[in-house]
């Protein structure tokens, strides 16, 4: 397999990656770290993912523990919950704040959906995009004689299917996502 495939699909790869990321952060109806992970707070002049400052556990399946080493930092991990776009009020009892996930409604079940779909089809976009760049590199590498037109051909075909097979993986992401979105 030539170089240049061997880099799209790498780069193909992490779009997919960040797809999958960007949807550990859409809340489901259910408990899950995830959603804080955009979340930070001013930690020692830094700011600081939440996850590096406490022990986030998920008491059920409604209910989000966060338990800060340092008790001092209980504050400023309740404000910059609220300060996010989560939608979820923390409780902040003294030792750990809890955050409780309330069900779903129908209509912001449709709307995530609309928003997943939305990620999925900008990823589908990345891909191309990889696999238009790749191709413009191929074709100037023939136009340059260092690869011969079949060679092109031959390449072109591989990286279509490299591109087939990463747009089906966004499409099975894309369905698990609207699977467990809208599983009451």
């Amino acid at each position: 397999m030539n170089e240049h495939i061997k880099k799209a699909e790498e780069k193909m790869d992490k779009c997919i990656n960040a797809l999958e990321h960007e949807y550990s952060s859409i809340r489901a109806g259910k408990a899950n770290p995830g959603v804080l992970d955009k979340i930070s707070i001013e930690y020692y002049g830094a700011a600081t993912p939440i996850a590096q400052i406490a022990t986030i556990a998920a008491s059920d399946a409604r209910t989000l523990t966060i338990s800060p080493w340092d008790a001092t930092q209980l504050k400023a991990i309740e404000k910059a919950i609220q300060a996010s776009d989560i939608g979820i009020n923390p409780i902040n009892d003294g030792k750990a704040i809890r955050l409780g996930f309330p069900p779903l409604t129908e209509e912001r079940r449709k709307d995530l959906v609309k928003q997943i779909s939305k990620y999925g089809e900008e990823a589908k976009v990345t891909v191309r995009n990889i696999r238009r760049d790749t191709m413009d590199k191929l074709k100037a590498m023939q136009k340059k004689s260092e690869i011969t037109e079949d060679d092109l051909k031959t390449l072109e075909k591989d990286l279509q299917k490299s591109t087939d097979k990463f747009t089906a993986k966004i499409d099975e992401a894309v369905k698990l996502k609207d699977k467990e979105i809208m599983t009451v």
